[in-house]
């Protein structure tokens, strides 16, 4: 129960609680209400930056998804230029993150990571189709214990200022272990290959634990 109300914390968001806080003392000193206020944006950091457990299926016949958030689009598309898979076809579902939304990420199955590239780019609302393109990001495209290629694709938001990886090149994964997390606001793709979807658009997404695909 305790953990439900006060989830740990990414270690990223410790200096935006300490600054919340100390700018909450500050309003505070001004006036009650904008005391209130600072109370309300730390509450609001302090839950941006949660990074609960989660309970992992441990199947290498499904992908899991990488992010909390609402399924905003499922196609098939062909793979990434960036990482020379413009040829060859993938299944492509997207997750978009709100402020509200966990944005810790995990791996969508076991596997070994082959690559991991980072793109800069801009900071347009990363629920637009170019933003796969314009905006900063970063791949990862690992090899799962099928030998099919999934990548994922962080990609930062029109607030989100920052993408934080937390994984190696050639770095054996298990199922739902923690790539890294995207900074207020943000999206996630995942390409995969020789498996069939199980999500909807407007179907909410639970990092780690919904099953986006079967194979």
């Amino acid at each position: 129960m305790f953990s439900k109300v006060f989830p740990k914390i990414h270690p990223e968001g410790y200096k935006f609680i300490v600054i919340s806080v100390i700018i909450t003392i500050i309003l505070y000193s001004l006036s009650n209400f904008l005391g209130l206020v600072g109370l309300v944006l730390s509450i609001w950091v302090y839950y941006f930056f949660r990074d609960p457990e989660r309970i992992i299926i441990e199947d290498d016949n499904y992908l899991v998804s990488p992010a909390d958030g609402e399924v905003i689009k499922v196609e098939e598309i062909d793979g990434p230029k960036e990482l020379g898979l413009e040829n060859k076809r993938f299944n492509k579902i997207s997750i978009f993150m709100n402020i509200f939304d966990c944005h810790v990420n995990r791996t969508p199955c076991a596997g070994q990571i082959e690559e991991i590239l980072y793109k800069p780019g801009k900071f347009l609302n990363a629920s637009f189709d170019k933003a796969s393109e314009d905006n900063e990001r970063n791949y990862y495209k690992i090899k799962d214990k099928h030998g099919n290629d999934i990548i994922i694709v962080q990609i930062a938001g029109l607030i989100a200022r920052r993408i934080v990886c937390e994984t190696n090149k050639n770095q054996e994964l298990k199922q739902g272990d923690r790539i890294g997390m995207i900074r207020f606001g943000s999206r996630a793709d995942v390409y995969y290959e020789n498996y069939d979807s199980l999500v909807k658009v407007g179907q909410k997404a639970v990092s780690g634990e919904t099953l986006l695909a079967k194979k």
